[in-house]
């Protein structure tokens, strides 16, 4: 039995939950129903994203329950943003966009850690290359992208960022900001990843899109509130 799916996604959860702490630490939220809400989210993602791609690759998850803890298959990352984005959405319904804020450095972190989850696996291999740190398959000699690095890496950068900013943004901002990065590192990563099913490539760019336009939205909304009247 292969549980290193479980682990990758406990992974993500430390990730996200650490970033919390740290913001608690700074003072930046005092609300202690965050954690709550990330480790609900999580769950929801996953158990979305899991029953998703076993249904798609033809496994009934109601007849192979177990299936949802093994690492073949994996998640459908499309499904699991969608059901994640349907808990969180429905959770904070009453105060969303400055939790979704609050959230947003938290939900980065969480995926960086999803993805170098992939040192458990191990699935860290993309695409072929000759750079310097190339990794290699078992039982093969061809160097290859570490593509779930990179993508860690960059989502850990992103996390930073919108940590930075969150002081100087209005409401909104963030949350836009960390849903055009999330899906702008997978887009930009996708084509280094090696081909084993669909192309999700509509989905971040979907996102990317989402999270653009929502930002501009919110940064206009803030522009047209701080206008004097004349």
């Amino acid at each position: 039995m292969e549980f290193t799916l479980l682990a990758a996604a406990l992974l993500g959860v430390a990730a996200a939950l650490a970033v919390l702490r740290i913001e608690r630490r700074r003072g930046t939220t005092d609300r202690k129903d965050l954690i709550d809400l990330v480790l609900g989210t999580a769950v929801s993602g996953l158990v979305v994203g899991r029953v998703a791609a076993m249904v798609l690759q033809g496994t009934n998850p109601i007849t192979h329950p177990l299936d949802l803890f093994f690492i073949r298959g994996g998640v459908d990352t499309g499904f699991a943003s969608l059901g994640a984005l349907a808990f969180l959405a429905w959770s904070v319904r009453d105060d969303f966009w400055p939790t979704l804020d609050l959230l947003a450095p938290a939900a980065l972190a969480g995926l960086a850690g999803w993805h170098s989850g992939c040192l458990f696996r191990p699935a860290c291999a993309g695409g072929p290359t000759s750079l310097p740190w190339a990794i290699t398959i078992p039982g093969s000699t061809i160097g290859r992208h570490p593509v779930e690095i990179y993508a860690a890496l960059l989502l850990l950068a992103g996390t930073v960022i919108l940590i930075a900013l969150r002081t100087r943004a209005n409401p909104g901002m963030i949350a836009s900001a960390g849903l055009a990065i999330a899906a702008g590192v997978r887009l930009l990563t996708e084509p280094l990843r090696l081909g084993l099913g669909a192309d999700p490539s509509l989905w971040y760019a979907t996102g990317l899109a989402i999270g653009l336009i929502s930002l501009s939205i919110r940064a206009i909304s803030a522009r047209s509130r701080n206008i004097p009247d004349s």
